[in-house]
């Protein structure tokens, strides 16, 4: 048998989603997975009568692989992969290249790839988003690492990658650890998007009392809008069509209040407070899984804590299209947090990040593929210095014309006693960055005061520093009747 072009290690869903995608697209390939009996199963099954070769053994593997050999890893992200490099490494040839597909750690990418390039070998951290679905039919790729092992692997991964109308959804994303620091942010800005429809959902389902037939009709209308086209409206408005075949209700009425993360929210918050970049509608939903998770202390509060009648008054539709505007502007903001973030590591890390390119990979594929990716695109195009999504002229006046619906919104939340932390951090968000002066001033003089932190001058250049004697000064404004 010829040798084959490809390799894939690790056959959970994503791993023979991947290979079965790459065979699709005229590449024979082979196959390893550490428990035989998972290669066996997946060989008579899903691999019936497709150009794949199974390996039992490493070395067996390896050896089928025409050079340079391109191999992906699928496992457990962190220690499995560490282990399965160093089972790896003795058995390559300089030009081969190791990929990375699982949700890495930045950081261990970064590690990974210089290891292996002081060797000789090339390494790849891809992030590939798209679900199972998107694994098997097109995913987005977001590529890092060793450019030449990119370059080597081009040709299949334009193939397997999602197609949008202006071309594959991969591209060369930098050196590094930067495939996987895109990935990374991709899904921070993801726990935003989810949080901020949840929102919304609970907003129509518990003041307005929206059922799911009701859900259903307003999230489809929602997702033919040049605004709120996306799949994540588009899966929403899919979810509230199921029934549940016991309770006769919609499926999601039965599905516990405690949803769970793996840690690429936690990781994208951590990072933006390394780099001191301000991302507050991630860091809401990161902290409303969190707080979801208290399930039995939030049953118990509810017993004990009473709040204000959750029910509006209002007109229905009038309030629905608001919280439309509301969902549209606080999506906007956390995707503009997002970029800036993407924006700072690019410089920190050395990334050289090309946004436009970023945004056009996300536009197929991806989980937060939307409609207004195309403009985000365009907006990066026509300024790469860009310093924020909200100053782009694509989107700086459609946010200025729905504020008003935005600020009602979450009044009526916040009168009705329902929880939107996610909104109102994309509020605060826009109102901080809008405004050419903060209080900080005064937190600043505090710093000053209790430990000689010292602070800037309005009338000074910026990086003059100077301190006072707070103490001192206070006690001669006394002694000689003045408060100046």
């Amino acid at each position: 048998m010829a040798k084959r072009t490809f390799g894939v290690i690790g056959l959970a869903v994503m791993g023979e989603n991947l290979a079965l995608n790459v065979e699709s697209r005229g590449f024979p390939i082979a196959v390893y997975n550490r428990t035989a009996a998972k290669t066996e199963k997946f060989m008579e099954v899903r691999a019936k009568d497709k150009d794949i070769k199974a390996a039992y053994s490493l070395e067996e593997f390896v050896q089928t692989l025409e050079r340079p050999r391109n191999i992906l890893v699928m496992v457990k992200a962190g220690k499995p992969v560490d282990a399965v490099i160093d089972q790896l490494k003795p058995l390559l040839d300089k030009g081969d290249t190791i990929i990375d597909g699982g949700n890495s750690l930045y950081n261990d990418t970064e590690r990974r790839t210089k290891d292996l390039e002081s060797t000789g070998l090339g390494f790849v951290g891809m992030g590939v988003s798209g679900g199972e679905e998107g694994a098997l039919k097109g995913p987005s790729l977001m590529p890092g690492g060793t450019e030449a092992g990119y370059r080597d692997l081009e040709p299949i991964l334009t193939k397997i990658a999602a197609q949008v109308d202006d071309g594959p959804c991969v591209t060369f994303i930098g050196p590094g650890g930067a495939g996987h620091y895109v990935k990374m942010v991709h899904n921070g800005i993801e726990y935003g998007d989810m949080q901020l429809i949840a929102e919304a959902y609970d907003l129509m389902k518990t003041t307005l009392g929206l059922n799911g037939k009701e859900l259903e009709e307003v999230f489809n209308q929602w997702n033919h809008t040049e605004e709120l086209d996306s799949f994540l409206i588009e899966i929403t408005a899919d979810i509230f069509s199921n029934i549940d075949p016991q309770t006769h209700q919609p499926l999601v009425d039965s599905i516990l209040d405690a949803a769970g993360q793996k840690g690429t929210g936690r990781w994208t918050v951590v990072t933006s407070l390394e780099l001191g970049v301000p991302i507050p509608t991630i860091y809401a939903a990161v902290n409303a899984r969190v707080m979801s998770a208290y399930k039995e202390e939030r049953v118990a509060a509810s017993k004990e804590i009473s709040g204000p009648t959750a029910k509006y008054e209002g007109d229905k539709q009038d309030f629905i299209n608001k919280v439309r505007d509301a969902l549209y502007c606080s999506k906007m903001c956390s995707y503009a947090q997002g970029m800036a973030l993407l924006s700072k590591a690019s410089a920190e890390f050395n990334f050289n990040l090309d946004l436009a390119e970023i945004a056009r990979i996300w536009k197929g594929g991806c989980i937060i593929k939307a409609a207004f990716l195309d403009k985000i695109k365009n907006a990066f195009n026509e300024n790469p210095d860009l310093p924020n999504l909200l100053l782009a002229s694509e989107f700086k006046q459609s946010i200025i014309d729905r504020q008003a619906a935005w600020r009602e919104v979450l009044a009526t939340a916040n009168k009705l006693g329902i929880p939107v932390p996610a909104f109102s951090s994309s509020l605060d968000y826009f109102d901080s960055y809008r405004r050419a002066s903060l209080p900080q001033n005064l937190t600043q003089a505090q710093r000053d005061y209790f430990g000689a932190h010292t602070y800037e001058r309005v009338d000074k250049p910026r990086g003059e520093f100077a301190h006072t004697e707070w103490t001192r000064v206070a006690e001669e404004s006394l002694q000689t009747g003045t408060t100046d």
